[in-house]
């Protein structure tokens, strides 16, 4: 049986309209079976036949007081949990979601050209990728900077483009451990092209298949 994905794009708050291409790259991307949802009542159940849980540009407070139970019981026994875009953006008050993800949402300049640099290629998710990576994107500030507590695998080059507000040190995607579950999180992916881009859907299979220990 082809691994399970549990792709959630429930959305209280900013809704991206790349969503849809979103999940239908995801459904094309490996050899995932996706189930996408946007039912809350999804988190409360059984998540232990997934190999990973996707939050695909959600926003807002998504989950009930049972998904988040949940959800933080699956991630500690191993669970995968992946964020995308405007996953940080999403369940402010909840403070043990910002700790697992690793930072949460402040601001983003106009959507623009800019360049990502890779800082550790040793990760299915930026191995293929080039040294410099030119991308459109939003470019998502931090409140915090995450890379204390996560390992960085991107960063952003603020001189390549107008408005960005966290200086020299930009973490733009990483992953970290979270009891015995891997959790990824990349800032890309505002627009419907990104997904059709060969870059940005090796990026995200790669951060998938390893939060999924694929």
């Amino acid at each position: 049986m082809a691994p399970r994905l549990l792709v959630y794009t429930r959305t209280t708050d900013y809704r991206h309209d790349s969503i849809p291409a979103a999940v239908a790259a995801l459904r094309t991307l490996g050899d995932f079976d996706v189930t996408a949802t946007e039912d809350p009542a999804a988190l409360e159940a059984p998540l232990d036949a997934f190999a990973a849980v996707v939050f695909l540009s959600t926003s807002g407070e998504v989950l009930t007081p049972p998904g988040r139970d949940r959800l933080t019981a699956y991630v500690d026994a191993g669970g995968g949990f992946v964020g995308v875009h405007a996953a940080a953006c999403t369940e402010y008050d909840w403070p043990h979601y910002g700790e697992l993800l690793g930072a949460r949402f402040d601001r983003h300049p106009a959507l623009q050209p800019g360049k990502a640099v890779v800082e550790d290629r040793d990760h299915p998710a930026t191995r293929h990728l080039p040294a410099v990576w030119h991308f459109t994107d939003e470019w998502y500030d931090f409140r915090t900077n995450p890379r204390p507590a996560v390992r960085v695998l991107v960063s952003a080059d603020e001189t390549s483009y107008e408005g960005g507000g966290m200086g020299e040190d930009h973490p733009l995607a990483w992953c970290r451990e979270q009891g015995r579950g891997r959790v990824f999180y990349t800032a890309l992916g505002h627009t419907s092209e990104a997904y059709r881009d060969p870059d940005f859907r090796s990026h995200l299979l790669g951060g998938i298949t390893w939060a999924a220990r694929r």
